[in-house]
């Protein structure tokens, strides 16, 4: 970036399209940007399940002011308002304005609270050869398998007593997928990798007979309960290792879970710096931030963004403004649904699996999400709607589209979009080794996000 294009990028154009745009170099990076990319890793590392990032987000929001509702009892949900609900690993937080009535339209920003990678099986503890204690895992989602080895893992999630009280937890740092050495697999690093979904991804935790080794005795020692309390679980593994900023300039931010974690805060900020500004009380709109789970399997459950949370939620606050039938038509049609998730900066060593013309660039802005097969929602009105947030917030944007011959992926846009007619567009942030146990983005782009969400909500 020559030092006039940096110059306009700071003082508030945004840029449209890749062209022109290079990574920020290390003196550019605000402080601001820093700062919000600190209290990313700790969101982190608060979250290493869909549900511990649930209770963070409820946690945050209760700390500035929102009132948690319980989805089985009555809400009393006025103008004025900040409310927080959650049901499993979702969450969703809203404001709404004083002046809000029956036609009131909703500004979503979304985002997915789960990560891929492995869950703990039923009877999940196993004593295997040589006298390792294991433990037995099955895949979630589509991780990078080979990331996941020797690494300190933990795991995480919740168990649920036989009297139905759930509770969170996380062991630390507690397990380990061991690789195979070089010298008993000497052609590995010329035939590739290969490893076999159920026989090498099996973690060790402990060594010598099966007396003592008992995976759910430990989960049970962390929340205080007898094992034989225990009712049921779910449970993954988690990365341990923390955030951190490194490169040159310290420009680079490396950590587990940027999908799509570095999204969930992003929003929750934007929803809360509102919040904090007073800006959601006049607001034109409800103002919502969403987060769901099970994105990386489908998003096909009861808390997933094919599942009828969102639209319950949207449904009750619509009542509580009075909206008829007719009324919250209306609303939904006016209303718009920012889909937050991470995109695919363009990779240094691959550069021939990424469009010829759009090539996002980490430092470069968030990106705008675009597929003729609508794996992404973005249309033209939602295009126009996000590039005059980012221009509002004086955020460079830029543009993602898949190379023809490499298959595009998915999020909750389209399913959300599908189930309740919202216009939805698509964004992120460009980031390297997507799916890996740790992810790779700059230090600014979570920052730039998070601004031009805030313009989204109204400022």
């Amino acid at each position: 970036m020559t030092d006039q294009n940096l110059t306009t990028a700071q003082s508030g154009a945004a840029q449209s399209g890749p062209v022109g745009i290079a990574p920020v170099q290390p003196a550019a990076v605000p402080q601001e940007a820093r700062a919000h990319a600190e209290d990313l890793g700790a969101f982190v590392a608060a979250s290493p399940s869909s549900y511990h990032a649930a209770a963070e987000v409820a946690r945050r929001a209760q700390a500035a002011g929102f009132t948690l509702l319980a989805e089985d009892a009555a809400w009393g949900v006025t103008r004025g308002g900040r409310y927080v609900v959650v049901r499993d690993g979702s969450v969703i937080a809203f404001t709404v304005p004083d002046a809000a009535g029956p036609t009131t339209p909703f500004t979503i920003v979304g985002a997915h609270t789960d990560s891929t990678g492995f869950k703990l099986k039923p009877k999940p503890t196993t004593r295997g050869a040589g006298g390792w204690w294991q433990v037995g895992v099955e895949v979630y989602g589509g991780p990078l398998l080979n990331s996941w080895l020797d690494r300190e893992l933990e795991l995480a999630g919740r168990i649920v007593t036989h009297d139905g009280t759930e509770h969170l937890v996380r062991t630390g740092p507690m397990l380990r997928i061991p690789q195979l050495a070089i010298h008993l697999d000497r052609g590995v690093n010329d035939n590739g990798l290969a490893l076999d979904k159920q026989r090498h991804t099996q973690p060790v935790w402990g060594l010598g007979d099966a007396q003592g080794a008992d995976v759910l005795a430990a989960l049970a020692a962390d929340a205080g309960v007898d094992p034989a309390d225990i009712g049921g679980y779910d449970v993954v593994l988690a990365e341990t290792q923390p955030a951190r900023a490194f490169g040159a300039g310290q420009v680079l931010f490396a950590s587990p879970r940027l999908d799509n974690l570095l999204s969930t805060h992003a929003g929750l900020t934007a929803l809360l710096g509102r919040a904090a500004g007073a800006g959601s009380a006049g607001a034109a709109s409800v103002e919502m931030f969403a987060a769901f789970d099970h994105e990386e399997i489908g998003s096909a459950s009861r808390s997933g963004a094919a599942g009828p949370f969102l639209e319950e939620v949207l449904v009750r606050v619509s009542s509580a403004l009075g909206a008829t039938p007719e009324e919250r038509s209306r609303a939904f049609a006016a209303s718009l649904h920012v889909s937050s998730d991470v995109g695919h900066a363009v990779h240094p060593n691959y550069p021939e699996r990424h469009d010829p013309a759009n090539h996002p660039v980490a430092g470069g802005g968030p990106i705008l999400k675009i597929n003729a097969n609508q794996r992404y929602a973005t249309d033209a009105h939602g295009a126009a709607a996000w590039n005059a947030a980012c221009r509002d917030a004086g955020v460079p944007t830029q543009e993602f589209v898949s190379s023809n011959v490499v298959p595009c992926g998915s999020t909750i846009g389209p399913i959300s979009a599908t189930r309740l007619g919202i216009r939805t567009v698509d964004v992120g942030v460009p980031i390297l080794s997507m799916h890996s146990a740790r992810e790779l983005t700059a230090v600014v782009d979570p920052w730039y996000l998070s601004r031009a969400m805030r313009a989204v909500f109204g400022g």
